[in-house]
């Protein structure tokens, strides 16, 4: 099997994010790793830079790694965990400007079709306004 674009999904709700991963796989199955990061190190609402990082480098795939965030504070994480990456793979992580459950789902389906990491950010974009 090639590498495919993998996802993240940060949100402040462990919940939320959870849920979202949840939907990515029973919409296109196994094809494509999804992890999910949500909710501060006590377990309320919020993010975590290094929980984030970790899901970055739980399904961390050559072909890269689109991440949808929710809020402002989790891209603003966000932003901090791939500045923490190894340089290699720092430029193979992107952040999604979209929806993140409607852009999650969508661009899921472009990678499990073999779309590269521009073309999985480009169709969940597609969602923004």
């Amino acid at each position: 099997m090639t590498d495919k674009v993998a996802l993240v999904i940060v949100s402040h709700s462990p919940d939320v994010a959870k849920g979202t991963a949840d939907m990515v796989r029973q919409m296109v199955g196994d094809d494509v790793r999804v992890a999910a990061c949500g909710g501060d190190p006590d377990g309320g609402l919020g993010t975590d830079v290094a929980r984030i990082q970790e899901a970055i480098d739980a399904v961390y795939s050559p072909a890269g790694v689109a991440v949808l965030v929710d809020l402002g504070g989790a891209e603003t994480n966000t932003e901090m965990a791939i500045e923490m990456l190894e340089e290699d793979r720092r430029a193979r992580v992107v952040i999604c400007n979209a929806p993140i459950v409607e852009g999650a789902v969508m661009a899921a389906t472009e990678a499990s079709g073999g779309g590269t990491l521009e073309e999985v950010r480009a169709t969940a974009e597609e969602l923004s306004p």
